[in-house]
């Protein structure tokens, strides 16, 4: 009895108010009065932030709050009834909308329900999925905060008609749903009154501005520590021995895999001047391993400098050969980096034991080498004999020994430039092989610099 008592008074108040009511019209006595609306923003859920196109789409639920002079009642008259819902079309509406819409959809607000007070208080709750224009700063990207602006005012009431008053010094984020890449830091409200071109009176408006943290472990993972890895490779082309000839190929593939990464980071980056800290530490790279490239291919010169070469100057010699090699621990080619020293010893031992013997036989057997001789003697001047049929008696033997004297120079001279451009050869190695150690730590201590100085943005 008593629910069905205020349905009846309920039915009778809305056909008393709105029998002559007009929602056309703005709701004061005085039309030279301001009326006060007061807005309060809760924002649920951040759906997307398309840093590309720089839009950001956000579910809010706007409460807007307002006295209608026309729509009050004596509560002691229907039965103690302090408030009723009725459909928002049916009473007057502030024109409050978004300033920096980015969206092409320009329809009715979402037509909920108002709640009506017995004073004249009209509380109106609207969700809405606003898409608004955030201008972006990736200079920091991927470890970047980003500023977005929702200013709410009247699009066609000035400030002596209606005036914005903030409810909350800030957006209201309790109800706020937590974002898998962004952290909300905050969401202060400020009020503007603001003055156009092309109206002389001022123009109140409620600017909130959300402020972001963008969470950076996903592009971490994803984006820099493969581009850090893949850096640490460029150093070991210079470990790569020459002769293998994978160590141009192994720089242009580490420069390739960059190159892919790079695509990958400007297809979600807007076309603008600032460049992410995340694009400056791939070109930087790139460009570390492009110069890596080039060096080796010099060095790859050096090394194959052969015989017709010349020599390697004083300089390289004292500097490369002498004072480097021994800080980057770089050995002769052919020696083994682990027990150099041992093998040398061992050489001079194995040559000490052949000339000890060979002395002890020549000590002990010095008639018999002079046997030796003069069997060589007769065995030259039969072969002298055979090949000019003449007779051994009538042929100088001092002409034999001088011709067989300068064949062996000959053969000594020809065995001795050989060992000497061979030499040469080797020295020119070893110079490659010092420079490719030497710029194989420079290349390691830029990159550990470089990823420490990126990763250092992220504290």
């Amino acid at each position: 009895a008593v629910e069905s008592a205020k349905g009846k008074y309920a039915h009778m108040l809305f056909n008393e108010l709105f029998e002559d009511y007009s929602n056309a019209l703005r709701p004061v006595e005085d039309t030279d009065k301001v009326l006060n609306v007061t807005l309060q923003i809760t924002l649920s859920q951040i759906k997307d932030m398309d840093e590309r196109n720089q839009i950001l789409s956000a579910y809010l639920w706007i409460r807007q709050s307002w006295y209608d002079a026309y729509l009050r009642w004596d509560k002691d008259k229907y039965d103690g009834l302090d408030s009723i819902r009725i459909p928002s079309n049916l009473v007057w509406r502030p024109d409050i909308v978004l300033y920096n819409k980015a969206d092409d959809d320009f329809s009715e607000p979402v037509n909920t329900n108002v709640v009506l007070r017995y004073d004249g208080k009209i509380t109106w709750d609207a969700p809405a999925i606003t898409k608004s224009s955030c201008v972006v700063d990736v200079s920091y990207f991927p470890f970047d905060s980003q500023q977005c602006n929702l200013t709410f005012g009247s699009w066609t009431y000035n400030g002596n008609q209606v005036d914005l008053i903030n409810s909350l010094d800030s957006g209201d984020l309790s109800d706020f749903i937590e974002d898998v890449e962004w952290e909300i830091h905050g969401m202060p409200a400020v009020k503007n009154v603001i003055t156009y071109g092309c109206c002389s009176e001022p123009y109140p408006d409620v600017t909130f501005t959300l402020i972001l943290k963008r969470k950076s472990s996903f592009y971490i993972f994803n984006l820099l520590l493969p581009c850090i890895l893949i850096s640490f490779l460029a150093p070991l082309g210079f470990y790569l021995p020459a002769d293998s000839g994978e160590k141009v190929s192994l720089g242009v593939t580490v420069l390739l895999a960059l190159t892919v990464f790079q695509l990958m980071v400007a297809e979600i980056m807007p076309p603008s001047e600032n460049v992410p800290l995340i694009g400056k530490y791939y070109i930087a790279t790139m460009t570390m391993i492009t110069a890596s490239t080039a060096l080796t291919i010099i060095i790859m010169n050096l090394h194959h400098c052969g015989s017709e070469a010349k020599p390697v100057p004083q300089w390289a010699k004292v500097v490369i050969l002498d004072y480097m090699s021994k800080i980057f621990f770089v050995y002769d080619v052919g020696e083994n980096c682990t027990s150099p020293k041992r093998e040398k010893e061992e050489e001079c031992r194995l040559e000490g034991d052949d000339g000890g013997q060979r002395r002890h036989k020549e000590v002990r057997s010095p008639l018999s080498s002079r046997n030796d001789d003069c069997n060589l003697k007769e065995k030259l001047n039969g072969n002298w004999n055979k090949s000019y049929g003449v007779d051994g008696e009538n042929v100088n033997c001092c002409s034999c020994y001088k011709m067989l004297i300068k064949n062996i120079e000959y053969i000594a001279n020809c065995v001795r430039d050989h060992k000497a451009n061979r030499a040469k050869g080797i020295e020119w190695k070893k110079v490659a092989k010092v420079m490719d150690r030497f710029f194989m730590w420079i290349f390691f201590i830029m990159v550990f610099f470089m990823s420490v100085l990126i990763i250092g943005k992220a504290a």
